[in-house]
């Protein structure tokens, strides 16, 4: 589907365009996008992504290219997340009828939640690959010190773990009945303790200019400003980070495929794509800095990962390039409800109903994380279907969840 709602569609010099891939938008994330779209430093227009919802000064769902400066509230504090997928040569008839087991073996080897591994060379090769971006940002900002307990330690462990919230761990069957892995995570505590420094320093920088803001979450830095080189160098290690962090994972949930299932190999590519980044592109030639805030890069033949929610169906898709949309797309479902609201509204024998199938927990701890609590997916991707073609549809027979 083409754009649907246009935001200051005759906008004077002081806003630019947004452009929205959906009709079904809140008024406060509507006004959040008019905010942003107020901001001098916006290049032609604001992309608001189909899964589009209220977010933390920027929305969740927008795509922002700006001009020789850069927002950290609108990349956010999970720096790099984003999604991992790989196929395997196993099929569904391979998959043993309780599948509890295997649930329980990816939970005893990936930690979840606030869990770390207890080894401090726990993913020795990838941390020492890691050490030395991690080692100059403390050097540089050793107010990060102070931001985590244990930091050099915390950072190493929570490698190759999961985290919580919408983060997950889902065995996955396609439309041929092959069996996949797909997984949902960032860039954890080092992620998190990185974007609220570099939030709160550019909302310092911007000093007395700071009220002129519609949000001072939408604080920047202008480049040449040292703290501007010090984000982009921040940030780059996170996203590095945070694929480090997939790409980990996923090694551990493989082993504890070939030890609980019949031999097999993966086949195809692996897809690791992050959905909450800033990197220089060119658009409408200009080279900008493109923020994705859940979001990822849909260029034309580029495979992404889209998923639903632990009740529904996820897809692997492939980019067609859109313009309009800055070659982006959804990065899922979006939410629909706070998950206050989720709380509120739903019970434990909700979440059994619309999970059902599915081997995963059904507890109160995850009700926030029940289907309903989200959009559409199917929806979305019929409103994003000038910016990705689907190539496979998944559905989940296990998701482990923080």
């Amino acid at each position: 589907m083409p754009v649907k709602l246009i935001l200051n569609k005759n906008a004077d010099a002081g806003s630019v365009p947004v452009k929205i891939f959906t009709d079904q938008v809140e008024q406060a994330a509507l006004q959040q996008l008019k905010n942003i779209a107020s901001l001098p430093i916006i290049y032609s227009h604001v992309a608001a992504m189909p899964d589009v919802h209220l977010g933390k000064g920027a929305t969740v769902g927008s795509v922002i290219p700006t001009l020789d400066a850069i927002i950290p509230a609108a990349v956010g504090v999970d720096i790099g997340c984003g999604m991992n997928a790989v196929r395997t040569s196993l099929n569904a008839s391979q998959l043993p009828d309780n599948l509890k087991p295997l649930r329980n073996d990816i939970e005893a080897h990936v930690p979840v939640g606030f869990g770390r591994h207890k080894m401090i060379n726990a993913r020795d090769t990838a941390c020492k690959t890691l050490a030395p971006g991690a080692n100059r940002l403390f050097e540089q900002h050793p107010q990060l010190l102070k931001m985590l307990k244990r930091p050099q330690e915390t950072w190493v462990t929570q490698v190759g773990t999961l985290g919580g919230g919408n983060h997950f761990i889902e065995i996955c069957l396609d439309e041929s009945d092959a069996i996949w892995i797909m997984l949902h995570s960032g860039s954890r505590g080092i992620g998190n303790a990185i974007g609220q420094y570099f939030i709160r320093l550019a909302q310092r920088d911007m000093g007395g200019h700071l009220h002129q803001l519609p949000d001072r979450n939408l604080a920047y830095f202008r480049e040449g400003n040292p703290n501007f080189d010090a984000y982009i160098e921040a940030v780059s290690w996170a996203q590095e980070y945070a694929r480090v962090n997939r790409q980990e994972m996923m090694k551990l949930v493989v082993n504890c495929l070939k030890r609980q299932l019949p031999a097999f190999t993966l086949t195809g590519e692996a897809i690791n794509c992050h959905h909450n980044y800033v990197v220089r592109e060119k658009h409408f030639n200009r080279d900008v800095f493109v923020t994705r805030k859940g979001a990822i890069a849909a260029n034309v033949d580029q495979l992404g990962i889209i998923p639903g929610s632990m009740g529904t169906r996820s897809y692997i898709v492939r980019g067609t390039g859109n313009a309009e949309s800055f070659c982006s797309c959804a990065h899922g479902a979006g939410r629909r409800m706070s998950r206050s609201e989720a709380k509120r509204r739903f019970k434990r024998r909700d979440l059994e109903e619309q999970t059902r199938g599915v081997q995963c927990r059904k507890d109160k701890g995850v009700i926030d994380e029940i289907p309903a609590a989200y959009k559409d997916i199917d929806e979305v991707m019929q409103n994003q279907s000038d910016l990705v073609d689907v190539v496979h549809t998944l559905r989940q027979v296990i998701c482990v969840k923080g």
